[in-house]
């Protein structure tokens, strides 16, 4: 049927390893069982269908009869899987080993639990490095998708996009195929007359290739009324499946009955708004102009190849708390492969594969570093593959280590309740916090810092610029989750860390303390500042279930000596937190108090399951309020609280000692 369009169309289904439940069980009602229902009625409609390992799991587990519909359409054909890395991680920001047990983890949860093994695999976020080729060749996968726009950028003509194109990796082969940009931007928004228009006009013999976000049909704004109330999804089938022009191929279909287009080498790239997210916010203003300019003028779509931006391991510059997960991620991965094959047991590699999980390593319009509660589950599962390490082999209770290999080593504390690490660059303060029985990151805090949309924030723009028939892309949106206020946007000028140090005179203003080298003395690890007008020596020493912090000040004349510490806790502003001093309850996390004379702070938390407690001696004046930043999402931008701001203060008029304990327990506090 050389006169007709092969239409292949592929739908990818994933939700963050951590998320919460019931956002997974809406998404579930509102998007992945209404489209499974009306797929399910058109067996003559074949399509691919990608599922992260953890969603998949989650929906074996809350709905086996969804996943039991999905198996009978793989064995009578109708259904294409793609595999994958497991936990969605971007496999170019992993080691090579890991990339390997990703791919073959979820080849392995598909044919468990649909019946067959992929051959075609989905690149997260359509994130390509030609460093990836060997794992996806070694595992079996034959083919992958990525956008369209990767080929024009390696010069690809676009009368070359209609198949699929082989690539090598030093000898190791695999096929590329191209997704339509054009199909992504009309499936499912525009009215099904004109994307079944669009479809019939292509030219004939060609593959159209689709491929992305299932969460398109129903849970983006809008979307759950327009494809299914609407009844989007079943006009669009049953059109497609009527036209004389469409025919409906799998993927596989399409890649054994026709050979690649050529070969072609594909540079680093992601898709095109991508390159732009990972940008810092000026040169992501620039870089909109210059896209702006050339729609104005109108050769955008000649020129856009030559509009890139950057890459998306960019992330790991711009936010350094995602650098610091990543590094400490790769730590714990050669720790991992430096083990025996027998010592390498299964539930180990679970918890390393679920902290290459993409989703908290990162931020644009999707990527959720700003959400506490991704960032928790990667610290999380460190903590609990550490803690297996750690038993297997027992590393030095304080060591140096360039984690972040930036010349700056951290130096790490530990035994086998805590893991610190403290950075010199950083005021000598404290960059994780880690309660391995807890399996909790208290230094795990997000500063403020300027974002390319603050500009949208601060011109009150209210709504979309969307016109036109159907409805509106998350492209087009403008939305406000929380109301958002100027004071909202205030940027931070220090680390959002812990036992961040200041000294402030009479009638002075506070004024930031920047230590030396350390000095380790086993078990303790000493610094030395020199600001002027004090001069304060501090030590970290960890003792069972605390880290306690002394200081040891020395004024040239009255002042204020105060400690600020970030804790992360997991119930945030919700319910389930509460402050406690000396012994009374005085406030929620989400609120802000002062009180004077304090020995002790206890933060409880139930989502935790246990609670923080700051001792403090002798007793200082405590200053506590929410740290809120302001992020966007497809649903519109927010507040979100990102940790407790705690700074502790003492009267210093002559030489002092003053020592905070940090504590962390499995008990709730009462």
């Amino acid at each position: 049927m050389s006169d007709t369009v092969k239409l292949l169309f592929g739908v990818h289904a994933h939700q963050p390893a951590g998320n919460f439940a019931s956002v997974v069980r809406e998404a579930h009602e509102r998007c992945y069982r209404p489209f499974i229902d009306v797929v399910e009625r058109y067996p003559r409609f074949p399509f691919a269908l990608h599922v992260s390992g953890w969603l998949l799991e989650f929906l074996a587990r809350e709905s086996p009869d969804d996943v039991a519909r999905l198996r009978a359409m793989v064995k009578r054909g109708q259904i294409e899987m793609f595999g994958g890395g497991d936990t969605e991680p971007v496999l170019a920001a992993i080691p090579q080993a890991d990339r390997r047990e990703q791919l073959e983890a979820l080849s392995a949860r598909v044919q468990r639990r649909l019946g067959v093994r992929p051959h075609g695999a989905w690149l997260t976020e359509r994130v390509w490095e030609s460093t990836v080729v060997p794992a996806l060749a070694d595992r079996g996968m034959r083919y992958v998708v990525v956008d369209d726009y990767h080929f024009l950028c390696a010069g690809t003509q676009p009368d070359r996009l209609a198949g699929y194109h082989a690539t090598e990796e030093n000898g190791r082969t695999l096929d590329v195929f191209p997704i339509s940009e054009a199909l992504r931007y009309r499936f499912p928004f525009a009215p099904v007359e004109e994307a079944v228009g669009y479809l019939e006009r292509l030219a004939p013999g060609g593959a159209a290739i689709y491929f992305d976000d299932i969460e398109k049909f129903g849970i983006w704004p809008q979307t759950h009324d327009w494809v299914y109330g609407q009844r989007w999804l079943e006009r669009f089938i049953e059109a497609v499946v009527a036209s004389p022009r469409i025919e409906l191929l799998r993927y596989a279909d399409f890649h054994a009955a026709h050979k690649p287009l050529g070969i072609v080498y594909l540079p680093t790239v992601s898709y095109i708004e991508m390159s732009e997210w990972t940008l810092p916010p000026h040169e992501a203003e620039r870089f909109e102009q210059l896209v702006a300019r050339a729609r104005a003028e109108g050769s955008f779509d000649r020129d856009k190849i030559f509009l890139r931006g950057g890459q998306w391991k960019n992330f790991f510059t711009r936010y350094p708390e995602s650098n610091w997960m990543h590094k400490r991620m790769l730590h714990a991965s050669r720790r991992f492969h430096a083990l025996s094959s027998d010592e390498q047991k299964p539930r180990l590699r679970s918890f390393l594969h679920l902290a290459q999980a993409n989703d908290a390593y990162w931020h644009g319009l999707f990527g959720g570093i700003y959400l506490p509660h991704l960032r928790r589950q990667i610290f999380a599962a460190l903590a609990r593959l550490e803690s297996g390490l750690d038993a297997r082999h027992r590393p030095p209770p304080i060591e140096r280590i360039d984690f972040e290999h930036d010349g700056d080593p951290v130096i790490v504390l530990r035994d086998r309740a805590t893991f610190a690490a403290v950075k010199t660059g950083f005021g000598a303060s404290v960059r994780e916090l880690t309660s391995l029985r807890l399996a909790h990151n208290f230094a795990d805090t997000l500063a403020r810092r300027e974002e390319r949309y603050y500009r949208t924030i601060r011109d009150k723009v209210r709504s979309g610029a969307f016109a036109g028939a159907g409805i509106a892309s998350i492209h087009d949106r403008v939305a406000y989750k929380t109301e958002i206020a100027e004071s909202d946007l205030e940027i931070d000028r220090h680390p959002r860390t812990m036992f961040v140090d200041r000294w402030r005179t009479e009638g002075g203003v506070d004024e930031l303390l920047g230590y030396g080298d350390a000095a380790i003395d086993d078990p303790s690890v000493r610094f030395a500042s020199a600001n002027a007008g004090v001069s304060v020596k501090k030590a970290y020493r960890l003792r069972p279930s605390a880290l306690e912090v002394s200081y040891d000040i020395d004024p040239a004349a009255a002042g204020v000596f105060s400690t600020e510490l970030n804790i992360a806790m997991p119930s945030c502003d919700g319910p389930g937190g509460s402050c406690w001093i000396d012994g009374r309850r005085r406030a929620g996390f989400g609120e802000s108090l002062r009180a004077d004379g304090c020995s002790t702070i206890k933060l409880a938390d139930t989502e935790l399951g246990g609670y923080a407690e700051i001792a403090l001696d002798p007793a200082g004046s405590v200053d506590m309020r929410p740290l809120f930043t302001v992020s966007q999402s497809e649903a519109g931008f927010e507040k979100i609280m990102q940790a407790v701001c705690l700074v502790v203060a003492w009267q210093v008029d002559g030489r002092r000692r003053v020592r905070v304990r940090f504590v962390a327990r499995r008990e709730h506090a009462a």
